[in-house]
């Protein structure tokens, strides 16, 4: 959908723009005491898979690489094999390292470098699945049938050898050529099942324009916005990410303990203004369908899309991290996801997946969990709200920032705006300027879902302040 608003293949660049002011700002780490290092693999055995030919799909340049897959046919339907960093196996509890872990949360992303939740030299080489190289990892291996659905889930300590690694888009171009690797034969349908499944569940996806700040390349250093691109393999690859972590919600519901991602069903009054803004659209909701299902039926080209999908962020309100030991969760459910759901697929960059993986080796292992991954329960969920909300922060500022400095000097001109957001109340409008890649309120009373002629300022770069007026 991003590419259908875009007007301009290449955004507008800005030199010298410093994000040290944003490290400061929210006091950001700078670097790892000396003695917070991993220690040895502390599994006692683990099973050899390095003869499955594991690849990994990642954004281009990304080292922190925790995930490798293979997922291919069945007689049943299919197979996939996800292995994933084993941060547990090599993080001391109670060590520097661990606490400076638990300090950190995970790993924070600016455009000019990120802040790793673990030591470079752990997150990006020695735990990391790099190519040609024996990594322990924690091994899922899932069967599903012919649509999809999830028959059979395993976890367990094993060793794993990634034989490539690749971007989504050579993964979609590869598809599309016919010359994609064996181990990912079976990607594109899969992938395609599991989104189908989601729909029916009621998950909702919102495709809704994802800034980003690039650098443009140039000896100069420079910067500019771009729409986050998103191929149908990263939707392959996220749906493979999305069933290994219901496989885990799975086992810590049996288990009776664990940690969930969840969120409770939208209120009927946040689904009856969606469907109001739906009806004044001219769209239609069709009867009996559930807000992901009209959301999944839109056309993605249509202005009016953008503003149907905002209106839909607020279906997404509450999301929390639940732990539980002894009685499972009154509201186990993720609604955005169509059931529930844990996070285990990225250690290397996000705190709970570790102790959430800890969990489902135990169970599967038929052991009791770790008396140390329980000890966290109690502080766990608060700990990572406030690490989501720091990263959220932090990504917000640096793209605020970018956005005044593109703008800065263009106060006055007049640019095409897709209205997000109608006013409400003494909340102004909200627009997407494709022109610019940028969001930001906008005075006057534009319709939603509307394309309107407007114009830019004030812009004030110190408080990173970019607005917009109509009328």
């Amino acid at each position: 959908m991003t590419a259908s608003v875009s007007r301009r293949a290449v955004a507008p660049r800005v030199d010298g723009v410093d994000f040290s002011a944003v490290r400061a700002e929210f006091d950001l780490p700078t670097g790892y005491p000396p003695d917070a290092v991993p220690v040895a693999d502390s599994r006692p055995t683990r099973r050899d898979a390095t003869d499955l030919e594991f690849v990994t799909i990642d954004p281009p340049g990304s080292m922190d690489l925790d995930q490798a897959l293979v997922v291919h046919r069945t007689d049943a339907g299919f197979r996939l094999y996800y292995a994933i960093a084993d941060v547990g196996a090599v993080v001391a509890p109670g060590s520097v390292l661990d606490e400076e872990v638990r300090r950190r949360g995970q790993t924070l992303y600016l455009p000019d470098d990120s802040v790793p939740l673990h030591p470079r030299e752990m997150s990006e080489d020695a735990s990391s699945l790099l190519p040609d190289r024996v990594r322990p990892a924690a091994l899922w291996t899932i069967d599903t049938d012919p649509a999809g659905t999830a028959t059979s889930w395993h976890v367990e300590p094993a060793t794993v050898r990634s034989r490539q690694r690749f971007t989504y888009a050579e993964v979609q171009s590869a598809v599309e050529s016919g010359t994609v690797h064996p181990s990912l034969t079976a990607l594109q349908d899969l992938g395609r099942a599991r989104r189908a499944l989601a729909v029916e569940r009621g998950a909702i996806e919102l495709a809704l324009p994802e800034q980003e700040v690039v650098a443009d390349g140039s000896d100069r250093g420079g910067w500019r916005l771009e729409i986050a691109p998103r191929t149908e393999a990263d939707a392959w690859n996220a749906e493979m990410s999305l069933l290994t972590g219901m496989c885990a919600a799975a086992i810590m519901l049996e288990a009776k303990v664990g940690i969930l991602r969840t969120l409770p069903p939208p209120g009927a009054s946040d689904v009856e203004a969606l469907r109001a803004v739906v009806r004044a659209l001219g769209l239609q909701w069709p009867t009996g369908a559930s807000p992901g299902q009209v959301l999944a039926g839109l056309d993605p080209s249509a202005p009016t899309t953008l503003a149907v999908m905002t209106e839909a962020t607020k279906l997404l309100r509450g999301a929390a991290y639940v732990a539980f030991d002894g009685e499972t969760p009154e509201e186990p459910d993720h609604s955005g996801i169509g059931g529930p759901y844990a996070h285990v697929t990225a250690p290397l960059r996000r705190r709970v997946d570790r102790y959430a993986t800890e969990v489902c080796l135990a169970h599967c292992a038929g052991t009791a969990v770790p008396d140390w991954v329980l000890a966290e329960f109690a502080d766990l969920p608060d700990a990572m709200r406030r690490s989501d909300s720091l990263a959220s922060k932090v990504d917000r500022a640096c793209i605020d920032l970018v956005e005044a400095r593109v703008l800065a000097d263009r106060v006055g001109d007049t640019v095409s705006a897709v209205v997000l957001r109608g006013r409400t109340g003494k909340r102004p409008a909200e627009v997407f300027v494709p022109e610019y890649t940028v969001v930001g309120p906008c005075s006057g009373d534009p319709a939603e879902g509307t394309t309107v002629t407007a114009r830019v300022g004030p812009v004030d770069v110190a408080t990173r302040r970019v607005e917009f007026s109509v009328g």
